[in-house]
């Protein structure tokens, strides 16, 4: 009979950030609702005692995945800004990776969590705040770097930041429904990046 080692021990912060990458992958295969603590430990080969150690539930769990998939995805823009020197191309770059790509460490798209968490929001006043906060510091980077545009005279001056923002956050969750059921093509994806680059700049 094939036994199975156990799990490495592993000092707290890396177990608690090894939990958070299974649960990562757990959740986006299947759903908040769906998934239990025993699966996500089962999956990081610890027991439910110990998963309990790091996170008092699994909706602490969730989040803590939430705020990791967009800490990944910041840092991905950030990234992106730092390295392309054109403002020109960085509202279409970070479209693209925000509404078609998925995370290649953990296969997470953060608007499929947010999605589920919306599910959740309308019964769980935890989650309806969670989501609240952590929405508002989404937008208002997003926000931030299309000033950082207009004052580069890419996006049109007249345009109002704030407003652009809360719509291209409502793209992201457009794309995590037209990926689920079939919606939405790439080809469709470009066109509606093409449209709000002609919006946003004037210019097609």
């Amino acid at each position: 009979m094939t036994q199975i080692s156990p799990p490495l021990r592993l000092p707290a912060a890396e177990r608690r950030q090894a939990l958070v990458e299974t649960a990562l992958r757990v959740f986006s295969e299947g759903s908040y609702r769906g998934t239990t603590t025993a699966e996500i430990a089962r999956a990081a080969r610890v027991s439910e005692p110990i998963l309990y150690r790091h996170f008092a539930s699994k909706r602490d769990l969730y989040f803590a995945c939430i705020d990791e998939a967009w800490k990944r995805l910041r840092m991905l823009w950030e990234e992106t800004i730092a390295s392309e020197p054109d403002p020109a191309n960085w509202m279409q770059i970070m479209a693209k990776s925000y509404i078609c790509l998925r995370d290649a460490k953990s296969g997470v798209v953060v608007s499929d969590l947010w999605m589920q968490a919306v599910v959740e929001a309308g019964d769980d006043a935890e989650v309806r705040k969670f989501l609240k906060r952590h929405m508002r510091e989404v937008h208002d980077y997003m926000a931030e770097v299309i000033r950082r545009v207009q004052a580069a005279g890419v996006i049109n001056a007249a345009r109002d930041a704030d407003a652009e923002a809360w719509i291209s956050l409502a793209g992201g969750l457009l794309g995590t429904i037209g990926r689920r059921v079939g919606l939405l093509k790439d080809s469709d994806f470009e066109s509606i990046r093409a449209s709000r680059r002609e919006w946003m700049t004037g210019s097609a």
